[in-house]
C-alpha cells in the first residue's frame, strides 16, 4: 500500500467541518459607512452554457448532457482518483489516506482504498467506506438495468454480472473491510487493461438520498449487498426505490452531494440551476475550495447571447465556437466590454452521426456520399472562420495520439473532399440504380434513387414494393436541434443543396430540442421506454474530458448494451480487425505503460472508422469562453472546464 501525503488536507478539513455547523452572520456596515460606499459587486457568476439542462445530475449515468455533467461535477466531488488540469489522472489526498493492488494468480487484481475520516456531505452526514461502495454497487443491481444505465461496471467486478442479473443479492468482489477502507476485485479480463487504476476510481453517493430512508449497504463477509430497514434486498425496477432515484436525480432542494457546490434550485421549466458553497467541502484533490458564492447555469441562447452578456444575463459563455460568435466576442472586448477571451483547442469535434440501423444510412456507400456531397472546406471556413480545422476520423488536434500521428495520419487517411461525381459514382456502384418504379434511374429527374434490398437483413421500414421487389428511397430523415447555426448551415450547404437533390437523394430535416436528440440518438421515449429508429441522422458534437482515449464496448452488438446506450451508431463491425475487435484490442490487449503497443492499436483503429465513415466529422476548433475582467484566477482548456476551473476564480471586492 502507497501513503498519500496530506496534502493542504488536515487543516483544510478541519476548517470545514468547523463550517458545517453553520456560518457566522456577516458584521453590518453602519448606515453612515453604507451610504457612502460604493456599490459592491455581488459574488455570484451566471454561467451561459450552449447545451440545454435535462436535470439528471447522474453524471452520465443515464443521459449525457455537458450541462448537466457540469452541475454533477460541481455538486459531487470527492473521487479517490480524479483528472487534474491536463486531463490525466492522479490520487486525490483530499479523500486518499492509502490505496494499492494486488494481483493474483487467476489474472484478476483488487484495489483496496482507505479513505480518510472527516469528510461529510452537504447536510453534515459523514462519509464513509459505505458511501464509496453504494454508488458502485447500485451500478451492478436490476435496478441499474431498469433505469438504463450507461455503466457497465457490473460486467468489471468479480460477481457483479450475477446481482445485476438477480441471480444474488450480493457482490463478492466488493467489500467493506473496515469503516473508511474497501476494496473492488476486478475479473482476469478486465484486470489488464492500458488505464487500470481507473478501476480505483470511486465516488460517494448517500443511499438514502437516492434511493429513499431505510436504505442503506452491509458486508457480512460473502460481500456487499443493499439493505432496506436493516434487511437484505434486490433492488428490481418499476418499485419505490426506482420511483424515488428518478424523482432525487433532479431534486430541485435538499440534493445531498459532496462538491465544492450545493443545488439549492432547480427549475426545469427555465432549464435553470442555482449552486452555492458547500461549506462542507474539504477540497479538491489540490486543497482547493471556492470563494464564488454563487453559480447559476441558464441556456445561452444562439441568437441572443451577446445581449445577454451586455444586461447581465449571463457573465461567462463558455465553449464559443462559431466564426461569428468568436469574432463578434472580440468585437465586443474591442469595444470596451468588461470581458476577456479565453481560447483553447478543444479535445473534440463537431460532427454529423449516422444512425446505422435505419434507412440508407446502413449502407456505407450513402454515408461515403453524403460526406462527399459536403464541402467540409468551405463549411469549416464559413463556421469558424479561421478559428478551426478539419479532421477525418475520431480524435482531436488537442491529444497526444494525433500529435504523435500527424505523418501516418496525413498519408493514410481518406479525405472526403468535396466531389459530386465521386459521390454518384459511389451510389451507382452500391446499387441505388433505380426509380420508385423500379426502372433505372439516369438523372434527378427520375426522381429519387432506389436500392433493391430484397432479401437483405437491413431495417426496410419507408420502403416501397415493386414487381416483387423492396425499394428502399434514397431519402435520409436527419434530426436537428432548434437554433443550432451548425443545423442552419448544414440545411444551406448540404441538405437543401443542388449537389444533394441532382444526385438523387433527399435530406429530410426535423428541427426538435435536445430531449428530442436524445430520445432520436438512445431509441427511447420521454419516460425512457425503448422505441422503433426513426432517424439516420443527427448533427451534435462529441468530446473528450480527459486524456484517457478508451472506446471499448462503443461498437458492441449485445443487445443488452446496446440497450443501455452503448453503439448509439448502431453500426455492428465485428471480427478481426472490426472496429469492436480494435477498439477492445487497444486498451485490453496493451500491458499499462506500452504507449507503443497502445498507438499502433489506435492507429488501426482509427483506419477502420475512417473506412467505414460513422460519423462525418465537420470541424475540430478552438474554443473562445467570454470571461468577465472582473474575474480573476479562471483558467479554462479542453480537459479543465468550467466546472473545475470555477474552483480557482474570484470577484475580487465581491460582496460576500
Amino acid at each position: 500500500m502507497k501513503k498519500i501525503p496530506a496534502l493542504l488536507v488536515s487543516a483544510g478539513v478541519a476548517l470545514s467541518l468547523a463550517a458545517c455547523g453553520g456560518t457566522p452572520e456577516p458584521t453590518a456596515d453602519s448606515a453612515a459607512g453604507a451610504e457612502s460606499a460604493p456599490a459592491v459587486r455581488e459574488n455570484k457568476i451566471v454561467l451561459g452554457d450552449v447545451t440545454q439542462l435535462t436535470g439528471d445530475f447522474t453524471g452520465g449515468l443515464i443521459t449525457n448532457g455537458a450541462s448537466d455533467r457540469k452541475v454533477e461535477s460541481m455538486v459531487n466531488d470527492y473521487g479517490t482518483l480524479v483528472t487534474n488540469q491536463g486531463g490525466v489522472y492522479v490520487e486525490n489526498p483530499t479523500v486518499l489516506k492509502e490505496w494499492g493492488r494486488t494481483d493474483h494468480e487467476d489474472g484478476s487484481a483488487t484495489y483496496t482504498i482507505t479513505i480518510r475520516e472527516g469528510l461529510t456531505y452537504n447536510n453534515g452526514d459523514p462519509i464513509t467506506a459505505k458511501d464509496y461502495a453504494f454508488r458502485t454497487l447500485l451500478q451492478c443491481t436490476p435496478l441499474a438495468s431498469a433505469l438504463s444505465f450507461t455503466s457497465s461496471t457490473y460486467t468489471t467486478i468479480l460477481g457483479a454480472e450475477a446481482c445485476y442479473k438477480g441471480e444474488v443479492n450480493y457482490v463478492s468482489g466488493l467489500r467493506l473491510l473496515d469503516t473508511y477502507t474497501v476494496s473492488v476485485t476486478i475479473v482476469p479480463d478486465y484486470a489488464n487493461y492500458y488505464y487500470a487504476d481507473t478501476y480505483a476510481a470511486m465516488q460517494p453517493w448517500h443511499a438514502e438520498f437516492w434511493l429513499g430512508e431505510g436504505y442503506g449497504i452491509a458486508d457480512d463477509g460473502q460481500g456487499c449487498y443493499i439493505t432496506y430497514q436493516g434487511e437484505a434486498v434486490t433492488l428490481r425496477g418499476g418499485g419505490d426505490a426506482e420511483a424515488r432515484f428518478r424523482r432525487s436525480m433532479s431534486a430541485a432542494e435538499g440534493f445531498v452531494s459532496a462538491g465544492p457546490y450545493s443545488i439549492v434550485k432547480w427549475d426545469p421549466a427555465a432549464s435553470q440551476c442555482t449552486l452555492e458553497i458547500n461549506p462542507c467541502y474539504a477540497g479538491n484533490f489540490e486543497g482547493q475550495k471556492p470563494s464564488i458564492q454563487t453559480i447559476v447555469v441558464v441556456r445561452a441562447e444562439d441568437a441572443t447571447w451577446a445581449d445577454q452578456l451586455k444586461t447581465g444575463g449571463m457573465d461567462i459563455y463558455a465553449g464559443i465556437t462559431d466564426g461569428d460568435d468568436i469574432n463578434t466576442l472580440l468585437d465586443m472586448i474591442d469595444g470596451g466590454a468588461e470581458l476577456r477571451a479565453a481560447a483553447y483547442d478543444r479535445a473534440g469535434y463537431g460532427k454529423i452521426q449516422f444512425l446505422c440501423d435505419f434507412g440508407p444510412t446502413q449502407f456505407t456507400e450513402v454515408r461515403h456520399a453524403v460526406a462527399q456531397l459536403l464541402n467540409r472546406e468551405e463549411f469549416v471556413n464559413t463556421f469558424c472562420q479561421g478559428f478551426g480545422t478539419t479532421v477525418d476520423a475520431p480524435y482531436a488536434t488537442a491529444m497526444q495520439m494525433y500529435q504523435d500521428s500527424r505523418d501516418f495520419l496525413a498519408d493514410n487517411l481518406k479525405r472526403y473532399t468535396f466531389n459530386v461525381d465521386a459521390a454518384n459514382a459511389g451510389l451507382t456502384a452500391g446499387g441505388w440504380t433505380l426509380t420508385a418504379q423500379g426502372k433505372e434511374w439516369n438523372s434527378a429527374e427520375d426522381g429519387l434513387r432506389h436500392k433493391d434490398v430484397t432479401g437483405q437483413d437491413v431495417n426496410t421500414d419507408g420502403c416501397i414494393q415493386v414487381d416483387g421487389k423492396i425499394l428502399m428511397p434514397l431519402r435520409i430523415q436527419w434530426y436537428s436541434t432548434e437554433g443550432n447555426p451548425v443545423s442552419d448551415l448544414l440545411a444551406i450547404m448540404l441538405a437543401n443543396a443542388d449537389p444533394v437533390k441532382q444526385s438523387g437523394m433527399e435530406i429530410v430535416q426535423t428541427v426538435g430540442d435536445w430531449n428530442g436528440l436524445l430520445s432520436a440518438l438512445y431509441h427511447e421515449d420521454a419516460d425512457g421506454n425503448k422505441i422503433a429508429p426513426a432517424y439516420s441522422m443527427v448533427n451534435l458534437a462529441t468530446g473528450w474530458t480527459s486524456a484517457v482515449y478508451d472506446q471499448s464496448f462503443y461498437w458492441t452488438d449485445d443487445p443488452e448494451k446496446v440497450a443501455l446506450g452503448y453503439n448509439t451508431n448502431y453500426l455492428y463491425d465485428m471480427g478481426e480487425g472490426g472496429l469492436d475487435d480494435l477498439s477492445m484490442r487497444m486498451v485490453y490487449d496493451v500491458e499499462p505503460g506500452d504507449y507503443a503497443g497502445y498507438l499502433d492499436l489506435w492507429r488501426q483503429y482509427i483506419l477502420r472508422w475512417n473506412q467505414l465513415l460513422p460519423e462525418i466529422p465537420l470541424y475540430c476548433n478552438i474554443f473562445y469562453t467570454a470571461v468577465p475582467t472582473w474575474v480573476e484566477g479562471y483558467a479554462q482548456n479542453s480537459y479543465w472546464d468550467f466546472d473545475k476551473a470555477i474552483l480557482y476564480a474570484s470577484i475580487p471586492g465581491a460582496r460576500q
